[in-house]
């Protein structure tokens, strides 16, 4: 079941959302040689604790017997998703994927940006470009009576589009409100069969997850990084995007959407 959100509920993630905003520049603008992965999570820190708001991300998974020390996954390079910040030096050229996440009063905002530092090849901008182009291209297929489905179809299009590159299928979307995960997942892939019908009130966490290469993961012994079986380089692009009663709202987008989403754009207010 998907957990459809009031109007007061969805306001309340939007503040959420403008925190993981405020913390992703800040975290992102941090990114350059010689600064640690530990010291851009002290940046998500001091803006959570600037804010008023919690983290989501911190202590994750303690039920499971390791919980997550960071604020922020931040992944280097061959590093795909869930990276523990620590004593990495960022070195000139490194492709880094943020993720971060805030609660406020209870109601939950998650997304994700990838940076390269410095100096970047032209193979690692394309890469970028190409997921944070599929974000979109699914985003704008989240309307009423659709299915999600659609929006993991056309995540798939966008990327296959732009060439050969691996999509994650071990990783997905998902739902998102009053905890970070929920149903429905949002696979970056099209699933042939049945699938959630989204209706106004659908919160969703939407994450393309892509890599230079294969598709295929490997789990550290950390218990959290994945990183690509082949060593090709990764990128993530998420946002919270509601569906209102008026159109799409990026919750964690400072704009909304707005100078993307056109006449799709339906928020709720400011």
């Amino acid at each position: 079941m998907i957990q459809l959100k009031s109007a007061e509920q969805i306001l309340l993630m939007r503040r959420a959302g403008l925190v993981v905003a405020e913390g992703l520049e800040a975290m992102t603008a941090a990114v350059r040689a010689g600064v640690t992965t530990a010291e851009i999570d002290a940046v998500g820190r001091e803006v959570l604790a600037r804010r008023g708001a919690t983290s989501n991300f911190l202590g994750y998974g303690a039920e499971y017997g390791t919980p997550f020390p960071a604020v922020a996954c931040i992944s280097v390079n061959e590093e795909l998703v869930h990276g523990i910040p620590g004593p990495r030096v960022l070195a000139d050229g490194d492709v880094v994927s943020i993720d971060f996440g805030a609660v406020v009063e209870g109601w939950h905002g998650d997304a994700a940006r990838t940076v390269v530092v410095g100096q970047a090849a032209q193979e690692d901008l394309d890469l970028i470009d190409v997921v944070r182009d599929a974000f979109w291209a699914g985003t704008r297929r989240m309307r009423a009576g659709g299915k999600v489905s659609d929006i993991s179809k056309a995540i798939e299009q966008a990327i296959r589009a732009h060439g050969r590159y691996g999509v994650l299928r071990d990783f997905t979307g998902h739902g998102i409100g009053d905890a970070m995960h929920m149903a429905p997942d949002v696979p970056n892939y099209h699933v042939r069969g049945r699938s959630p019908v989204i209706e106004p009130g659908t919160v969703l966490a939407i994450e393309p997850m892509v890599t230079r290469g294969t598709h295929r993961t490997l789990d550290l012994d950390d218990g959290w990084t994945v990183v690509s079986r082949d060593g090709s380089r990764g990128a993530h692009w998420e946002n919270t995007v509601a569906l209102t009663e008026r159109g799409l709202w990026v919750l964690t987008e400072p704009d909304g959407g707005q100078s993307l989403l056109g006449d799709l754009f339906g928020p709720l207010g400011d």
